[in-house]
């Protein structure tokens, strides 16, 4: 088994080797696995020049690597395959400049039992919760918030914010956030006296809509704009005849968790561990 940076030329091996193999793990992503080819390190293990496994973890924000993906044929020892790309993995991002941590969230046994096999430690759980039609829907309070549509020209204002709003490990970066604007079907600003004060992303599901990003600037938090933000998008998403309305957060974001509460969500009894490995 070798290991090597990935080549554009390797889309159609890793994408026989995503769709067909059944150890497979894929972030939660804005992304699929491969449009971060070209983004390092992203690399692959070729046996006879065939693609028999796959690690993506390229630092997005800065300082971050998220496990984005990891796929495995069966035809080899998964933990080999793990262990020999992820050590490679270890030694290029410990090249690079502030990167502190590598963080996953494994949605299946096999792969929580490979990271923490290598000093994955878990650190807090995701925790999903649901709107359901039929709910009453909440009143978007007066609060003298103009909340607008979200514009390109937003975004480095956004981005500012979202930064401040949370902790290095939960940041986005410019790039994310403008794609995630592209992808989502609504997004909105809030705005007092002329300032942008918080903000929303949310994308489409097959039963309604995923509220994706939602952050108040951290010296306005605490007055009723993440809530005035959940009703405007709650009622916009009942106008479009949307079944049910996800959204997550961490399982110790008590202020989200009793926003989310108030808007009429509750928990789905569904959620994820959160694990990190402290590089450099």
């Amino acid at each position: 088994m070798t290991i090597r940076p990935v080549e554009e030329e390797d889309q159609k091996q890793l994408a026989n080797l995503i769709h067909f193999e059944n150890h497979v793990h894929r972030h939660l992503d804005w992304r699929t696995p491969l449009e971060w080819i070209g983004r390092q390190p992203f690399l692959v293990a070729e046996v006879d020049k065939r693609i028999v496994a796959a690690l993506a973890c390229p630092p997005d924000p800065p300082g971050v690597a998220w496990i984005r993906l990891f796929a495995a044929a069966a035809s080899q020892p998964l933990q080999k395959s793990w262990q020999d790309l992820w050590q490679e993995a270890v030694v290029r991002l410990n090249q690079l400049d502030e990167i502190e941590w590598s963080i996953a969230i494994p949605l299946w046994k096999w792969f929580r039992e490979l990271i923490e096999g290598c000093g994955f430690q878990e650190n807090n759980r995701v925790v999903m919760l649901n709107w359901d039609r039929g709910n009453a829907l909440p009143r978007t309070p007066q609060t003298g918030l103009k909340i607008r549509a979200m514009n390109p020209d937003d975004i480095k204002i956004v981005h500012r914010l979202d930064s401040a709003s949370f902790d290095p490990v939960w940041r986005v970066s410019l790039q994310t956030l403008n794609y995630s604007l592209k992808l989502s079907v609504i997004s909105t600003i809030a705005e007092l006296n002329g300032q942008v004060v918080g903000y929303q992303i949310s994308t489409s599901t097959s039963m309604g809509g995923h509220l994706a990003r939602l952050a108040v600037s951290p010296e306005m938090q605490g007055q009723g704009i993440g809530y005035a933000l959940i009703c405007d998008l709650l009622n916009k998403f009942d106008q479009r005849g949307a079944e049910r309305i996800t959204v997550n957060t961490q399982k110790d974001n008590h202020a989200s968790l009793k926003m989310y509460r108030k808007s009429g969500f509750k928990l789905s009894g569904e959620e994820y561990p959160v694990y990190v490995y402290a590089l450099n």
